[in-house]
């Protein structure tokens, strides 16, 4: 099973802040774990939303907003993807996580990643080669 953990914002990510030394020799200790165990597949750390956009949908219509963004607690700060057994191994993972919010109060959130098989019949055998086909171009990238 695949999850992605996702690190929420708060206003000292927004406002750039960059984690110090003993925050990042923490993170990568941790990370150097996961990836020991097996389970990190990706894992990144994201620039504040005034370095961003987004797209908005309406029907067929699609509209640009540029960044920052207000609602902070609708926003992410970085993520890792792993891929573990079970919902609680990954929740078991992640109680393991350094602070990522420097001591002060924050979340993350685990979510799990769908799967061919989640989506039934509907993923034709077709679709399924297409995006088999897709992905291994990505990989090979």
């Amino acid at each position: 099973m695949k999850f992605m953990v996702i690190v929420k914002a708060n206003a000292d990510t927004e406002a750039g802040v960059m984690p110090t030394r003993q925050q990042l020799a923490e993170m990568g200790q941790f990370n150097e774990e996961l990836v020991k165990a097996g389970v990190l597949l990706a894992g990144e750390g994201l620039h504040p939303t005034s370095r961003g956009a987004r797209i908005v949908f309406d029907g067929d219509k699609r509209t640009v907003v540029d960044g920052p963004f207000t609602e902070s607690k609708e926003l992410i700060a970085g993520f890792w993807i792993i891929e573990v057994s079970s919902k609680q191994e990954a929740i078991e993972w992640m109680r393991r996580c350094p602070n990522p919010y420097g001591g002060k109060p924050g979340n993350i959130e685990i979510r799990q990643i769908f799967s061919a098989e989640d989506f039934g019949d509907a993923l034709t055998p077709e679709l399924r080669e297409q995006e088999e086909r897709r992905r291994e171009q990505a990989a090979a990238r």
